[in-house]
């Protein structure tokens, strides 16, 4: 019955209580708050619902405080599906499926992005803003400026770093800081990598601690990326500059005039943060991506990604008329025009795409061979937070790799036991 989007007895009532506002609690600041804003004024106006947005950079501190204050929100959107599923496995979630049409989901969204959202055969998220985290960004004119060639292979990939260092020029931009969040942006890079190095199997059992944190797969995609934080005249500062530079203000440095690096690694959401910093700059011709390069060519074509996840946390005719908007082409064309968002939704055509280079991001993404999201969101809470944590340290110096590993495994054990 939930499937056909009768009500659950579960979890929503036939009759939810009516409210004239609700409050989302969500992770997203500047341009992507302001994005968000565009988003619901539409319904606002149609429903006469007013929508209170809260942002936090510390979502889980600020989520548990409030569920254990018996004050949760009436919407949440999380930064990944681990959190989901831990409240889910709590009780603490409206199932989405007692109110949205399942059919029109399962005709919009594909399997994978249904399952990943599900606990115990309920829908309790809905994927809304996904990002294709397999780019590397580059300015094309000052790439040819230099002589420079998109790398195709990881040895493609060092060589052109080598390169450009050789010039006197620092080949990569990087920065981890994201306040009590900071490390994250790094293990964005090892989820990538290990993917594309070692396949979607090992990777799964990464993820589910099938396989220990000092396991030969794992210990060699952190020293892949070593080679990026410790590459000779490869990063200004490194590594202390890493480690205080914010994410969204390294991804600026390629587009300066000049250029204060050449490349940079981080999702499609990069996007977002050059147009909103250089209001001038074209797609395609002073900035666009090239797909992480191949590591190991069976697994080429590989990409990791990552969702902004929407839960309902108190069942509402605001909670329920707003996800059901959420959840259309239309709502999230919105964001989608505006840049910086990349919808999982089959219904948004690729057309409402602002330009190239997003429209290739979301193909991408919609055509990968092998997808993945990132290994990271998909970890317990506390075993996401040691990983970023993890970073920074090794970051800090790469030498301690066996020690790093060590304690994120003695993490994993308590982490997954009590999971």
């Amino acid at each position: 019955m939930a499937a056909c989007g009768t009500p659950s007895t579960t979890g929503g009532s036939s009759t939810p209580a009516t409210v004239s506002s609700i409050d989302v609690l969500n992770v997203w600041s500047g341009e992507e708050q302001q994005s968000f804003d565009a988003v619901v004024t539409p319904f606002e106006s149609q429903s006469k619902i007013t929508v209170k947005i809260e942002a936090t950079r510390d979502l889980d501190a600020v989520l548990t405080s409030r569920l254990r204050g018996g004050n949760p929100p009436d919407i949440a959107v999380l930064p990944n599906p681990g959190k989901m599923q831990q409240l889910a496995s709590q009780g603490k979630l409206i199932p989405l499926d007692s109110f949205l049409d399942m059919n029109k989901v399962k005709s919009d969204y594909a399997s994978t992005w249904i399952d990943l959202g599900s606990y115990n055969g309920r829908l309790y998220a809905l994927f809304y803003k996904a990002a294709n985290k397999g780019t590397i960004w580059y300015n094309p004119t000052q790439f040819q400026a230099i002589g420079a060639t998109i790398p195709k292979t990881w040895d493609d990939l060092i060589k052109l770093s080598d390169m450009i260092a050789g010039k006197g020029k620092f080949p990569w931009s990087m920065g981890v800081e994201s306040g009590s969040a900071s490390g994250w942006p790094a293990a964005d890079w090892v989820d990538e990598i290990f993917l594309l190095q070692s396949g979607p199997d090992l990777y799964d059992q990464w993820v589910n601690h099938k396989i220990p944190w000092t396991h030969s797969s794992v210990k060699q995609a952190f020293q892949t990326f070593a080679q990026i934080v410790t590459g000779k005249h490869y990063i200004n500062g490194a590594p202390q500059s890493i480690l205080a530079t914010n994410f969204q203000d390294a991804s600026y440095a390629p587009f300066k005039n000049p250029p204060e690096a050449y490349l940079y690694y981080l999702g499609d959401f990069t996007a977002g943060f050059i147009t909103a910093q250089f209001k001038s700059a074209q797609p395609g011709k002073d900035f666009n991506f090239f797909p992480f390069p191949t590591i190991n060519p069976q697994y080429q074509g590989a990409v990791t990604g990552g969702a902004d996840v929407i839960v309902a946390l108190r069942d509402n005719n605001g909670v329920r008329e707003l996800v059901k908007y959420l959840e259309t082409a239309q709502a999230q064309e919105i964001w989608v025009k505006r840049g910086g968002f990349t919808s999982p939704s089959k219904a948004v055509s690729l057309s409402a795409y602002p330009n190239d280079v997003a429209r290739a991001s979301a193909q991408m993404l919609t055509s990968a061979t092998i997808f993945r999201f990132g290994a990271d969101d998909l970890m317990p809470p506390a075993m996401e937070t040691a990983y970023w944590k993890a970073m920074l340290d090794f970051i800090k110096d790469p030498t301690k790799l066996d020690s790093v590993l060590s304690s994120l495994e003695s993490t994993a054990q308590q982490a997954y036991a009590s999971a």
